[in-house]
């Protein structure tokens, strides 16, 4: 059951407010699909007026950008807590890849509410989802200007075209698109895929 949301609170709870609507949002798409759902819907569910919920949030995207920006944050952190302690840039894109990967694939895929929102985001480009690919990009190119620092990497190719064609290579697995349909290859691509890119890379 969704639960109903206490529409006297204001002032300092207002952010208590906005928390509590995004998790109601996220039961109720989770259960009838975010494209499907609308507004209306969602503040009757939660027993809000249309036009209190458009007090904290402008459209039902908005919504959705704070889901999918939490869920994207989720990703990035793992990210972080793989690279950990890497010795070397090559070590840190192995596992930067594998986080990438393994973390999309249990978010979006094992919990199917956050994926119609994933999907939507990368379909027409969301702030959050441009957002976290610039994110992503300066993950790589923080790693190959280590690896260039360390005599990893060669540093012959501009840095731009090295980080985008990186960032390519890893686009079938970042964007929920698809990555749905490469979920079968999930589990060897990242180790395949570094292997070539660090190759590749070497000077």
């Amino acid at each position: 059951m969704i639960k109903k949301l206490d529409n006297n609170l204001r002032g300092p709870s207002e952010h208590n407010v906005r928390d509590q609507i995004v998790e109601a949002a996220a039961e109720y798409f989770s259960r009838y699909g975010y494209e499907k759902t609308t507004v209306s819907d969602l503040a009757k569910s939660i027993g809000f007026s249309k036009a209190y919920i458009y007090k904290f949030f402008a459209t039902k995207q908005a919504i959705g950008e704070v889901i999918c920006s939490n869920t994207l944050s989720a990703i990035l952190t793992a990210i972080d807590e793989a690279m950990v302690g890497s010795p070397t840039a090559s070590e840190r894109l192995r596992r930067m890849f594998k986080a990438v990967v393994e973390t999309s694939s249990q978010l979006f895929f094992e919990d199917r509410k956050l994926y119609d929102i994933a999907a939507s985001a990368a379909g027409e480009q969301w702030q959050s989802c441009t957002l976290y690919q610039e994110q992503i990009k300066q993950i790589i190119l923080d790693i190959v200007h280590a690896g260039r620092e360390s005599g990893e990497f060669e540093r012959k190719t501009p840095i731009d075209e090295t980080v985008n064609a990186i960032y390519l290579v890893m686009q079938p697995y970042c964007n929920p698109l698809l990555l749905q349909h490469n979920l079968h290859l999930a589990e060897h691509a990242p180790v395949i895929l570094s292997n070539l890119i660090l190759r590749s890379l070497s000077p």
